[in-house]
């Protein structure tokens, strides 16, 4: 294909030549040789493809199917009360909700999803994933009943269940059938936003998750490049052609971490499999913890902290000193700014989802969305992470800001070392591109607006507008 009239690295305005995969040629009217396809660019900037450094395919493609039950969608009982009468009047069988938050019902158990809906089974997904809620006759299909404890984890009060289900998923995944939702609708909602790269850090991933990847990705389901990051059972694993191996994945809890020396040993394994490792850090309690395993176990090359929440500056100069690769979601700074401005202490609000200061304490920095925990577009997220801002207007460590083209440099690096900044567009790289609609100068203000008109993984187009 030849790109006619492109701008390029935010400045000259080229024709680009994509052939075998890669930029062939640059330059200046250059002509089209005999069947190739031309795409009048009009002046947009072409850029490298985006890469989401940190988010969970298969939950995101599932969350599709399922009832939104949290902001932005539902903010108050009686949306949320009405989102679930509506999905009950159709269909039949289970009914899945998700993204939760108790600012939306802070009474959320059984007894209330029982006022609005009794007849179907009912699950509904708080927003960090770490907790489901039950009907009672979603507990009834499991067969769980009230009274002592069966051997199911569900919460009980008095005896009486709660139909709160807490970090259980292992347990539920024997209870229901395994979720395998087609990855095709997804994939290509992300490409048509420019991303050519995923990295799915879902910490149960194993052999089985590895192989469906690679199954979706060989049947062209899956669009993008992926890298999976799992449990300790792919420390033997292999990749395949378009879906890597990634780190070993921790997901730490600050009311329940692990034994210190049962977790050294466990990054020491990893490390002796090539593997890097990375770290679930959403309090601070839970960075310090991971970052003085990883002092006494020692680190590698492409170790990794996911989230950094709350990352004050003695901490962010560890990260630094580790040589630690942080990888971040500013979208949630916009998404729920407001419940952090209530809901976070005093204290770790200066340093929530820091970027600017991570960056000038010496610390690796590269982008997520965490979809479908946040919202999955990446544009989006750049727009957060210059912006600071709430969806009610509050600014939240304004001096944590970036510039839209540092914004973007989050979102551009390769999988297995995210913070790296992206290969230049020059004449023999690959070609992973995206092309927007207008030049850079014209959306850089307003990034969550940005159109994407095509974009290719390795001279492939995989998404056009």
């Amino acid at each position: 294909m030849l790109i006619r009239d492109a701008e390029l690295h935010f400045g000259a305005r080229v024709d680009v030549r994509i052939a075998d995969g890669r930029i062939a040629e640059i330059g200046s009217g250059l002509r089209p040789h005999g069947g190739e396809a031309v795409l009048p660019a009009g002046g947009g900037a072409l850029l490298p493809g985006l890469r989401d450094h940190h988010l969970h395919l298969q939950a995101l493609a599932a969350a599709r199917a399922s009832i939104a039950c949290g902001p932005p969608q539902v903010d108050d009982e009686a949306q949320l009360a009405a989102a679930l009468r509506a999905a009950a009047r159709t269909g039949t069988g289970w009914l899945r909700g998700v993204g939760h938050h108790e600012s939306v019902c802070a009474t959320l158990d059984r007894d209330w999803l029982d006022r609005h809906v009794a007849a179907r089974p009912l699950r509904v997904q708080h927003r960090s994933g770490r907790l489901w809620t039950f009907n009672s006759a979603g507990l009834a299909a499991l067969g769980v009943r009230d009274g002592d404890a069966g051997g199911d984890p569900f919460e009980r009060i008095d005896g009486r269940l709660s139909g709160r289900l807490y970090d259980a998923d292992d347990w539920l995944r024997t209870r229901l059938p395994r979720e395998r939702p087609s990855l095709a609708a997804i994939s290509r909602a992300l490409a048509a936003r420019g991303v050519v790269g995923l990295t799915d850090t879902t910490h149960t991933n194993g052999p089985d998750d590895l192989a469906h990847f690679a199954a979706a990705h060989a049947r062209g389901e899956l669009l993008q490049d992926l890298c999976v990051m799992g449990d300790a059972r792919l420390d033997g694993c292999a990749g395949v052609p378009g879906v890597q191996r990634g780190a070993h994945k921790f997901h730490l809890h600050e009311h329940e971490l692990p034994e210190f020396e049962v977790l050294c040993a466990a990054i020491a394994q990893s490390h002796r499999h090539a593997r890097p490792v990375a770290f679930h850090c959403v309090t601070r309690a839970e960075l310090a913890f991971a970052l003085a395993a990883l002092d006494e176990a020692g680190v590698r090359d492409g170790d990794r902290i996911e989230h950094a929440a709350v990352a004050p500056p003695e901490l962010a100069a560890q990260i630094a000193r580790l040589r630690l690769t942080v990888v971040t979601q500013p979208n949630f700074i916009a998404e729920r700014g407001d419940a952090y401005l209530a809901d976070v202490d005093a204290d770790d609000r200066p340093w929530l989802y820091r970027l600017q200061g991570l960056r000038g304490a010496g610390v690796a920095l590269a982008g997520s969305t965490d979809a479908p925990f946040g919202d999955a577009d990446p544009w989006r997220a750049m727009q957060a992470a210059c912006a600071r801002r709430s969806v009610r207007g509050a600014t939240l460590g304004a001096d944590e800001a970036l510039t839209p083209e540092a914004a973007l440099a989050l979102y551009t690096g390769p999988l297995q070392a995210p913070a790296q900044t992206a290969p230049s567009l020059a004449v023999g790289a690959v070609a992973d591109l995206c092309l927007l609609d207008a030049p850079w100068r014209a959306v850089r203000a307003r990034l969550g607006e940005v159109t994407v008109r095509a974009t290719w993984r390795r001279g492939e187009l995989i998404g056009s507008h």
